[in-house]
């Protein structure tokens, strides 16, 4: 197997429950993307996660646009999952720039995205909106999670008002407020991460103060990104990549 092992990021990916040491099942939408839009017939490899960190190469047996039936060929536990949760608390920015946040934050390697509104969001979308935008996120957050290599299919949250964060926080949780007016780095705020990372980002036009206090007096450390000023689209992306490689991650 060691050549299929070389290989084995150029094989499709899917996740599915349906798998066991000798066979693996798609259905739902999978199929028909693997048929109609892979063009996978008898005989090609893929690999199939559980959703739970292991990874399944196998060899499909049979296929239509409602069923494709794998046998299993080898197991082994997902290596691309990182060894802390990190969820991102992220300020509901405008127009589609949440899917590339929602997008890239799996890539590298966030365990679940929740947005919220704060004081200075634009963006807010009544009930019916913001549940399509959130079916949306959780389709994107599957394929990114495919792409990728993920072993998990990192949660995408309803949204929710900012002073609900203090709900969701845990303080047996390492949490990082990046905040625009903060002067300290990173590496002088937090020194040792727990097992669970929280890090809130704003929106384009960045946290109120007393929005930034209320999340410091709840023990938040407040740090920042560097001198310059980031798009919110990006900060969200430079922040987990700096803690991936902090925590050996990347």
């Amino acid at each position: 197997m060691a050549e299929l092992d070389i290989e084995r990021w150029r094989y499709p990916r899917f996740f599915t429950e349906n798998i066991d040491e000798r066979e693996a099942i798609l259905t739902g939408d999978e199929p028909r993307h693997a048929v109609q839009v892979l063009r996978m017939r008898a005989g090609d490899l893929a690999v199939l996660c559980d959703g739970k960190g292991t990874d399944y190469l196998a060899r499909l047996k049979s296929a239509d646009k409602y069923t494709c039936r794998f046998s299993v060929l080898e197991k082994s536990p997902n290596s691309a999952e990182p060894n802390i949760y990190l969820r991102l608390f992220q300020a509901m920015p405008k127009g589609d720039k949440m899917e590339f946040i929602v997008q890239k934050a799996v890539e590298c390697g966030a365990s679940e995205i929740i947005p919220f509104f704060s004081k200075r969001c634009v963006s807010r979308p009544d009930v019916k909106a913001i549940a399509k935008k959130t079916e949306r996120y959780r389709r994107i957050a599957l394929e990114a999670a495919k792409q990728c290599g993920r072993g998990i299919i990192p949660k995408v949250g309803e949204a929710v008002e900012f002073s609900a964060l203090t709900e969701l926080i845990s303080g047996e949780n390492t949490g990082i407020l990046f905040y625009e007016c903060a002067e300290l780095p990173l590496k002088a705020a937090v020194s040792d991460f727990k097992h669970n990372v929280d890090i809130i980002i704003g929106s384009e036009g960045g946290f109120e103060p007393s929005e930034a206090d209320y999340l410091t007096e709840r023990g938040l450390a407040a740090v920042s990104l560097g001198k310059r000023i980031l798009r919110c689209e990006t900060a969200p992306i430079a922040a987990i990549s700096i803690l991936m490689n902090m925590t050996g991650n990347m």
